[in-house]
């Protein structure tokens, strides 16, 4: 008999509430669009001769076509953010410039040169930024300023103390050299390093070239006379370059943080949206091919480009928020990122949850049994569980269940219905094939995901749409003011779609559970493969009513957010510094996804810093076991303490951020001492060494790769630079108002290349070449006070000034090189290989810990996962990111860096810790254990405690050959073997306890030892899914760990016996 034409789904209408039967589906449409038909239009039968006069004028059509639609694409480009901000730097420029070029600003100056920094000012600190940025921008800038302007006023003071009053000269400039040239740069260094901010990397290029343009150009140091005159210009400069920029940035085409933020935020939202739905459809079709289709890739990778951009306007909205006096909505901006980020976790255990299903469906059949792998102590195969990029090709053997579960027309979407109608259906459906007695309920797994989905899958289809619809629907308004405009019926809707689902959810377990007692003859082994699957259903179930419940968390704080914005309320807090210390101790704003264990032993990582590599509590103990182990005597302790203590100096001495500093300062009074000694002062004023000791100070960087990107940079930047100034400057002649228009060009052009195309290094160098050369010999030609004529003086020889700025300037760029390489190289390399292993060993200990073991230890009140370890775990990773793409700039005489290694072994990083938050999910979320769940985790502690410590020693040999890079060898423990005894011991569980009101019919007699004290026991099956739930993720971490091992051996290699190793 045919079956009724099932009736579409009950779906809640997200922005009304209302409960209506629709047909629909989870594929984001946008994502999906269909190929582009090709142009319209009959194709002509014949090709007019290339010259006649139709072809001229077809021609002549096309290309004004070409034209017109180049100028059209043009004008909205200038009309489109990106191209406001280069027309405002190229405005600022010229601005800039006529600090130059206009005589009464010119005069004001004074008659010094170097009046072409303004205009670099302008470069450095570009308009083309947000109100935040640009507030935090000038705050950088005034810093610098001090700092600059006291370094030249005390070292002109001691020229003068030492050199004039005391008339030691030599002691005077040793004392400038080593005080406040090796002293003030070396402390530049170490707040660039340890700030770790662009922003701040810029105030340290505007302090180094204030400095350098006092103390080793001028000659009042060297002379010990005090002069103010180049200090006050210098002063002007400043405040007139930072001033333009801010007023071009504050009244031209102004950009605000929070319109940012929001608009991020938005993309965020619509991206969270997509993969929630590709991923649920994947799971509903019982097929990985959404979640490996270009659709979910193009989500994903979305997600990851905005979040860096999120917090980066979130960072620079503070600025404003403060400012303005609105620090309430500030904390709950905050609270917004927040969630979402807790959203983005709750998709990765979503992600991995899915995987579980579709490494399950993935089982090799066997035409005898339901299962081919036999799951016991002594013969498990355990099913893959590795990345979806890892499933592209299947075997036939394997695609027969998978086959099979995707030909179940009831799991289609086109096909789906109510839950009533969906247990009707099933349930007429097994009533009609169970002819005999003998025939179970279910005789394939695929068959139990066949009646869960027909259970719980319109249900589970109406919620995710629910989701998806709410987080597509941007939660902020259009441009410019981005007003929060939540729907009053989200919160009911989703309210409504999670309680139905709840209810039918619990309904779909309970008959799933049912069905798999109503048959007991199968054995133990196929009955824990269906019990497997069964908990594979609940586990992505669960996952989902957890991603519905972080949901609603994330429209409270919205909800909060729109009322503080409707009714601001000005406080200007923060101001009250002497109030910081009781103020840290209490929260400004309670947010509702803050969970009351605040004790993680895991620190978030700043966002910008580097990763330390190996971590203090390895050092301490690497250098104080030896003591520990000396005798206990008199002269022993005395020397330890002593010996400690110096170490312990020698420690702090030793931190990346002191020895950087003690470089920069070491390399730039090498430099710097050029110009102080008589035999090399003219060598260095001739080929004007202020310009290769700034570019020092730029190229010397953290990082061995990061100062290799700058350096090139900087070496292209100056070719094309001076190349635009020989051109500009014979094409203007020498004439003020051609080259204003000529620098604007090349300003538009190099702001273009920093904003648009995002290669700021090279913009800007290619703009201070520029200004260094054609400014600077536009000035000398205004009889400016210039100590030699070697450049042709009021006739300014063009050659001479290009040649001498790049010889300068490569000098420079290889005297960082070569001290950031030889010099205590700090390399990215390194620093990637120490944090990865640090990481896994982390990882390792945190798993440790006992996912499950925790549950009977906090009675079911904590999660091995503390608060805020899963956020720092990520970040942590993705510092990590940024080091492996500066590392694959560094070279070494052993080969390039293995960029496409490092980023697999990083792909399978981010996936473990997927499957760490998907673990959580499973354990945090338990009110309280059943009598049956209790009395299986204290049976199989003793195997749970095993198979955590094999999984914290797989960890740990895995970090300690990539910290080593020594190759592995062949016979790394297997996580397997212990999994599989923990099931084998759920089984003998099973098998004492058989189905007659769940009372052991063992007792003492049973052949399972320490099954006595559950004889009295009631276990039901719902009971098992913890465990096989945590079986699953366990076998994902297992399988994920398989394949970081093979890429380590990929890198280093594999020992055998036969390998010869004492030589």
């Amino acid at each position: 008999m045919d079956s009724p034409t099932p009736s579409p789904p009950v779906v809640i209408i997200p922005s009304t509430g209302e409960r209506v039967r629709r047909a629909f589906t989870l594929r984001p449409s946008s994502l999906f669009s269909s190929q582009t038909e090709p142009t319209t239009g009959s194709p002509s039968t014949t090709t007019p001769f290339p010259f006649s006069r139709q072809s001229m004028a077809n021609r002549a059509r096309t290309a004004a076509h070409k034209l017109h639609d180049l100028g059209a694409r043009t004008l909205r480009w200038l009309d489109s953010p990106v191209g406001h901000g280069v027309l405002k730097c190229t405005f600022a420029y010229t601005l800039g410039s006529l600090a130059t070029f206009w005589s009464p600003l010119s005069d004001f100056l004074g008659r010094p040169d170097g009046k072409h920094v303004v205009a670099t000012l302008t470069v450095y600190f570009h308009p083309a930024r947000s109100v935040g940025s640009m507030i935090e921008a000038v705050l950088i800038a005034i810093v610098a300023v001090a700092y600059a302007e006291l370094v030249s006023v005390l070292s002109m003071a001691t020229s003068v103390l030492f050199g004039d009053v005391l008339d030691t000269a030599a002691l005077a400039h040793t004392l400038v050299l080593v005080l406040f040239i090796g002293g003030g740069f070396g402390f530049v260094g170490w707040v660039k390093q340890r700030m770790a901010n662009p922003l701040v990397d810029v105030g340290s290029t505007l302090t180094s070239l204030a400095i350098i343009g006092v103390v080793t150009r001028e000659t009042a140091v060297l002379t010990s006379v005090f002069s103010n005159q180049k200090i006050v210009q210098i002063l002007k400069m400043l405040i007139m370059g930072i001033t333009i920029t801010t007023m071009v940035n504050l009244l031209v085409w102004r950009a605000s943080a929070v319109s940012a933020l929001r608009q991020s935020m938005s993309k965020a939202s619509t991206s969270l949206g997509d993969m929630l739905s590709l991923i649920t459809h994947g799971f509903l079709s019982g097929s990985e091919e959404d979640v490996l289709s270009p659709a979910f890739a193009t989500a994903s990778s979305a997600y990851t480009s905005v979040y860096p951009q999120m917090t980066k306007n979130l960072r620079e909205a503070k600025f404003e928020r403060y400012f303005l006096g609105h620090e309430k909505i500030y904390q709950l901006d905050r609270a917004v990122v927040r969630s979402m980020e807790t959203l983005a976790q709750s998709i990765g255990g979503l992600r991995s949850a899915a995987n579980s299903q579709f490494a399950l469906l993935k089982e090799p059949m066997n035409p005898s049994a339901p299962l081919a792998r036999v799951i016991s102590p002594v013969h498990f195969n355990i099913s893959p569980m590795s990345s979806p990029g890892s499933y592209q090709s299947i075997p036939p053997a394997t695609r027969h269940g998978r086959d099979r579960f995707r030909s179940l027309p009831n799991i289609d979407e086109v096909s789906d219905e109510s839950a009533e109608d969906a247990r009707s259906r099933a349930r007429d459906r097994r009533l009609s094939n169970g002819t005999t007695s003998s025939l179970p309920p279910f005789r394939h797994p695929s068959e139990i995901f066949e009646s869960f989905i027909e259970l719980l899958g319109p249900s589970m289809k109406s919620l995710v749409y629910t989701l998806s619809e709410i987080l597509r629907d941007p939660p902020f308004g259009s441009d410019p003011d981005y007003k929060i405009k939540i729907n009053e019926h989200y919160r009911h809707s989703l309210t409504t779609a999670l309680s139905m689902y709840n209810d039918d959810r619990a309904l779909a377990l309970q008959r799933l559970y049912e069905t798999l007692e109503l048959d007991r003859t199968r054995s133990e082994s196929i009955q824990a493969d269906f019990e497997e699957v069964a908990a594979a259903c609940g586990h992505f179930s669960f996952s989902l009513q957890t991603f519905g419940e972080e949901m609603q968390k994330y429209l409270d704080v919205l909800e909060d957010l729109k009322y503080a914005d409707e009714g601001r309320k000005r406080s200007w807090h923060w101001m009250k510094w002497w109030q910081s210390g009781r103020q840290s101790g209490r929260k400004s704003v309670a947010l509702p996804y803050d969970n009351e264990e605040r004790d993680p032993l895991i620190r978030p990582i700043k966002k910008t810093a580097m990763p330390k590599g190996i971590a203090d509590p390895l050092v301490k103990r690497r250098d104080t076991y030896s003591w520990e182990l000396a005798p206990e005597t008199k002269k022993y302790r005395v020397l330890a303490t002593v010996s400690q203590r110096i170490l312990g100096v020698v420690r702090k001495l030793a931190r990346d951020d002191i020895r950087f500093g003690l470089k920069v300062g070491v390399g730039a009074t090498l430099w710097a001492m050029l110009s102080f000694l008589p035999q090399t002062r003219d060598i260095y004023r001739h080929w004007r060494g202020e310009w290769g000791l700034l570019s020092f100070m730029i190229v010397c960087t953290m990082t061995v790769g990061a100062a290799n990107t700058t350096g090139l940079a900087r070496f292209k930047g100056t070719i094309v630079g001076i190349g635009a100034a020989g051109l500009s400057w014979n094409i203007s002649d020498h004439n003020a108002l051609a080259l204003i228009p000529l620098g604007s060009l090349i300003a538009f052009w190099s702001f273009y290349v920093i904003i648009a195309k995002g290669k700021a290094p090279l913009g800007r160098i290619t703009l201070l070449a520029y200004n260094v050369s054609t400014l600077y010999a536009y000035s000398l030609s205004q009889k400016v006070d210039d100590d030699d004529d070697d450049e042709g003086g009021v006739d300014p020889v063009i050659r001479e000034i290009l040649l001498h700025r790049f010889v300068a300037v490569t000098a420079g760029i290889l005297w960082g090189l070569i001290f950031c390489r030889l010099v205590w190289p700090i390399s990215a390399r390194k620093k990637f290989k120490e944090g990865l292993s640090m990481l896994y060993l982390q990882m390792g200990l945190i798993w440790k810990r006992g996912p499950l073991a925790i549950l009977l230890r906090s009675d079911c009140t904590r999660s091995y996962l503390r608060s805020g370890e899963q956020a720092a775990l990520q970040k942590y990773a993705a510092r990590l990111d940024a080091m492996r793409i500066s590392a694959a700039s560094e070279f070494e005489l052993r080969g390039p860096f293995p960029s496409d290694q490092s980023r697999r072994l990083m792909a399978c990083t981010h996936r473990l810790l997927d499957a760490f938050y998907a673990m959580s999910l499973v354990t945090q979320r338990k009110g309280s254990l059943t009598e049956g769940e209790r009395a299986l985790l204290l049976y199989t502690a003793d195997e749970r405690a095993l198979l955590c410590e094999r999984i914290c020693h797989v960890f740990q040999v895995l970090a300690s050959s990539l910290m080593l890079e020594y190759p592995l060898t062949d016979a790394i423990p297997s996580v397997a073997r212990m999994r599989d005894r923990l099931l084998g011991k759920i089984f003998q569980f099973r098998k004492e306890h058989q189905p007659d009101g769940g009372v052991s019919v063992g007792g003492a007699g049973s052949s399972f030892p320490g099954l006595e004290r559950f004889a009295h026991v009631n276990v039901e099956e719902r009971d098992y899914a913890l465990l096989y739930a945590y079986a699953l993720v366990t076998g994902q971490v297992a399988e994920e760990l398989k394949v970081v091992a093979k890429e380590i051996e990929g890198l280093f290699g594999v020992l055998d016996e036969e390998t010869l190793l004492l030589q």
